[in-house]
């Protein structure tokens, strides 16, 4: 089941890795808790282990979980016991698939650990059928999901012919920051272009807050202020600011300017991933959106500078 609800907040920066140093012994309690709880549920039997009759506690033992992880059971003991020790990557993903662990508990394994180099999860992650249902649901609004990086998840049929170009991209350079940063100026769909993308950077500045370190995200904001020195400039600004509702103008070749009030919505089941949905802001954007349907959408148009207007594939 699907749960969405309207977020027009984001949580302030200071809640990243410094205000979490206060609470490291908290956080490595709830480690050991938690490293326990998932070790307790596990079936020996299922896995192979000698059940025996001298068990005193449901579950694996820490020794047969070290065994199974491939690490040593000192350390293993040490870390469930929420003791102040180094743990890499490389032996934290062992352990969460020694411990069966799903993505989600997986993530917060490596949140507890203090871990910067969380694996891809929240982008790997699969969203429920049903969010792609109310997505479907919601034509001819453009509507689309996206993560905390931007990364399109997710689009209904009239967001894919509003932004063509963005769709058509490869998944891996599916992204509504780089796309924006990166198309050719001349045929960039924001009116106010400037004040559009300094907000979405400090939009994505605000959301960065949380994930300083962790190297998807540090590899994205790179790779962009090398491709796009205007996001280099804005990003060197430091500006911050919430998502909250918005109202944008956009420039669409075939059916003209659409006056568009921009809402995000959370989607609870997967975190740090909201769904964006444009509803008009005038009369005329409302008939021009009925326009969006795959039936009426008129072809062979080009932007003003010559370049071709694909429809999505």
């Amino acid at each position: 089941m699907v749960f969405v609800s309207i977020d027009i907040s984001v949580a302030p920066v200071t809640t990243s890795r410094t205000a979490g140093k206060d609470a490291a012994p908290q956080r490595r309690s709830e480690l050991a808790s938690f490293l326990r709880s998932r070790r307790e549920r596990l079936d020996p039997e299922v896995l192979g282990l000698p059940t025996g009759t001298r068990r005193r506690t449901p579950g694996l033992r820490r020794e047969e979980v070290a065994q199974l992880a491939g690490v040593g059971v000192t350390w293993y003991t040490w870390l469930e016991q929420g003791r102040q020790i180094n743990a890499s990557v490389q032996v934290l993903d062992a352990v969460a698939r020694t411990l069966r662990l799903d993505p989600a508990e997986t993530e917060h394994l490596y949140q507890l650990a203090d871990i910067p180099a969380v694996p891809a999860v929240n982008g790997c992650r699969r969203l429920d059928p049903e969010v792609q249902q109310i997505l479907d649901g919601l034509d001819p609004l453009p509507a689309s999901v996206v993560n905390g990086r931007s990364d399109i998840l997710a689009w209904n049929r009239s967001y894919a012919l509003l932004f063509p170009f963005l769709v058509n991209l490869p998944e891996d350079k599916r992204n509504s920051l780089w796309s924006c940063f990166t198309s050719p100026k001349c045929c960039h769909p924001f009116v106010n272009r400037s004040e559009d993308l300094s907000r979405m950077v400090a939009n994505f500045r605000a959301r960065y807050g949380r994930h300083v370190g962790e190297p998807a995200w540090e590899e994205f904001v790179k790779r962009l202020c090398a491709a796009s020195p205007e996001f280099a400039e804005l990003w060197a600004e430091h500006g911050v600011a919430d998502g909250g509702v918005r109202v944008k103008v956009f420039r669409h070749p075939a059916i003209g300017e659409l006056n568009v009030v921009v809402t995000t919505f959370d989607v609870a089941a997967t975190p740090e991933t909201r769904m964006t949905v444009y509803t008009p802001n005038d009369a005329n954007t409302r008939e021009r959106f009925e326009l969006l349907r795959e039936d009426s959408l008129p072809s062979g148009f080009t932007y003003p500078c010559g370049h071709s207007f694909d429809p999505p594939a």
